[in-house]
């Protein structure tokens, strides 16, 4: 017999402003809690020391959060020029210090044009990327150091925004970017093309797929509201199931093909997509689940929320 999950049933998204110096997996037992949600989980870490927007999944969300992992993200950081550190931002030792006072914004706005595009990055051992069960940073903490494969990503913007000179000068940059890119190693980069080293003081995601921050909500609200027993106010500030899903297309069905869809069978969808994942939903807009073209053109159901199907 399963075991009863404690608390209430929740379904959606939150989008929360994660504080810096707590960790994703931390921030999301606090909202849980918060919530009394049954069941809840976040869409990839943000690093302690990064702040902004982080999409919790709650409930019937937690199905569809692989698509918000695959998702584009967007990103506000702060170099600082002439230091390095063992994990590549503020929270690490200075292992290597130089004067880099000689150094332009022109020249950094050169060495930035040769980090966008497709390209390699080896994560770092302070990622949260695991090897054999464990977090990277887990390891690198206790010393140990594992071999990393290149990673393929894509830089599809990184601006300049902000120069301030010094014996260790400042960079502010946004940048805008594919899944598994590490800002860190942007910036770790960015150091070594100007041969002075360089590491991230300050993070923020402002965007994460469809989500960005004029939607956040701060942990202080979120207490301010469940200290005032406003649950239904809480509840209201939940994204709909299907909104990280933003850029799938939209099939809609009619109810007799909804009957068949609930029974996990392909439907014939009238001027459908010709491949690829789809949203699927009733014409009333009742949200099915996710869907997936296939090559005879039917609409297969892959993934369901509870209740869909019969």
């Amino acid at each position: 017999m399963a075991r009863r999950r404690k608390g209430r049933p929740v379904d959606g998204i939150l989008v929360l402003d994660k504080p810096r110096g707590m960790s994703s997996n931390q921030a999301l037992q606090i909202v849980k809690r918060l919530f009394g949600a049954a069941k809840a989980g976040h869409t990839g870490s943000l690093d302690p020391l990064a702040t902004g927007v982080l999409p919790l999944c709650f409930g019937e969300a937690t199905k569809f959060s692989r698509f918000l992992l695959d998702a584009d993200k967007a990103y506000t950081s702060t170099f600082v020029l002439g230091q390095v550190t063992a994990s590549g931002d503020a929270e690490g030792e200075v292992i290597e210090e130089y004067d880099a006072s000689a150094v332009t914004a022109e020249q950094v706005d050169a060495a930035l044009a040769g980090l966008r595009g497709e390209i390699e990055q080896v994560p770092s051992m302070y990622s949260a990327l695991k090897h054999n069960g464990q977090p990277l940073y887990k390891l690198a903490r206790k010393g140990q150091e594992v071999e990393r494969k290149p990673r393929r990503v894509t830089v599809y913007e990184l601006e300049l925004e902000d120069f301030r000179g010094g014996l260790h000068p400042e960079v502010d940059v946004s940048i805008r970017c594919s899944k598994g890119t590490y800002v860190r190693s942007i910036a770790e980069d960015l150091g070594k093309a100007l041969g002075c080293g360089a590491h991230v003081s300050a993070l923020r995601r402002t965007e994460a797929g469809p989500f960005d921050a004029t939607m956040q909500v701060s942990l202080a609200t979120l207490e301010a509201l469940q200290e005032n027993g406003a649950q239904a106010e809480m509840d209201a500030l939940l994204e709909p199931l299907d909104s990280g899903l933003g850029e799938l297309p939209l099939v809609r069905v009619s109810e007799a093909g909804g009957f068949y869809i609930r029974q996990g069978q392909p439907v014939l969808v009238p001027n459908s997509p010709c491949e690829g994942m789809v949203r699927m939903g009733l014409e009333s807009g009742e949200f099915l689940g996710v869907g997936e073209i296939l090559d005879d053109g039917r609409v297969a159901p892959r993934r369901l929320i509870a209740g869909t199907r019969q």
